[in-house]
């Protein structure tokens, strides 16, 4: 790094703080343009670590599958840990594919272990990171957001979401789509009896590789904080 792009840095650190200080004292739409201006400081100042990004992705990932491995009451603290880190890494990269998905799945199998009065919002989350995910690779997530479709009953939207990842090549085969439990719901309902014997009788489009894009994507969405997570623990 130059001694002037450090130079910059500080001073766009220095200043970042400084809005924070103005908006602890700050009430309303001020405190929160104020927090918001400061958090794009500090995104700003770290956005060229990509080596950051990179590990805060396999940290989350990591956390992701160890979450798998867990009884629920112990997965939830990881679950919640793997997606501070695409959370972070996304503010970092906001065109980070991997973690944009891997996020919306954390949220999924979060709600999959949750009371039931969690899990619209846990679903709404999810739904966050996978319409990112489509942003950055159009249709990347399209199956993803088709299981959140398919859990809230909305017939229509996970129909046009599995035409769109059927369309872009991220639909799953067959046999992981019919035993897949979130789309347990829908499986026995003629519309997707149809949309599955359409993919039968016509060759599937060459799949596409998932490929991080550079896009200027804000961050969409919010995480509830329950806790100080240290990134660094």
């Amino acid at each position: 790094m130059s001694l002037l792009s450090s130079f910059k840095k500080r001073s766009t650190l220095d200043a970042a703080i400084k809005q924070v200080a103005q908006a602890r004292k700050s009430e309303g739409s001020k405190a929160e343009q104020l927090y918001k201006g400061a958090y794009q400081g500090f995104a700003n100042v770290i956005a060229d670590h990509l080596i950051v990004s990179e590990a805060l992705y396999h940290w989350g990932f990591g956390l992701l599958h160890e979450a798998r491995t867990q009884e629920p009451k112990a997965a939830i603290e990881i679950y919640e840990d793997a997606i501070s880190k695409f959370s972070f890494c996304l503010l970092i990269s906001p065109n980070y594919l991997g973690a944009a998905i891997d996020g919306g799945v954390a949220f999924m199998e979060l709600a999959r272990i949750s009371a039931e009065a969690a899990k619209p919002d846990l679903y709404d989350l999810a739904e966050d990171f996978f319409e990112k995910a489509c942003a950055i690779q159009k249709g990347s997530a399209a199956y993803n957001l088709a299981c959140v479709y398919a859990l809230r009953g909305d017939n229509d939207a996970c129909l046009a979401a599995l035409q769109t990842a059927r369309e872009f090549g991220s639909l799953p085969d067959e046999q992981n789509i019919l035993q897949d439990d979130d789309m347990a719901g829908v499986i026995n309902a003629p519309w997707f009896k149809a949309f599955m014997e359409e993919v039968r009788a016509t060759p599937a489009p060459e799949k596409t590789k998932l490929k991080d894009i550079e896009i200027n994507v804000e961050p969409g969405f919010k995480i509830e904080k329950k806790e100080d997570f240290d990134y660094y623990s």
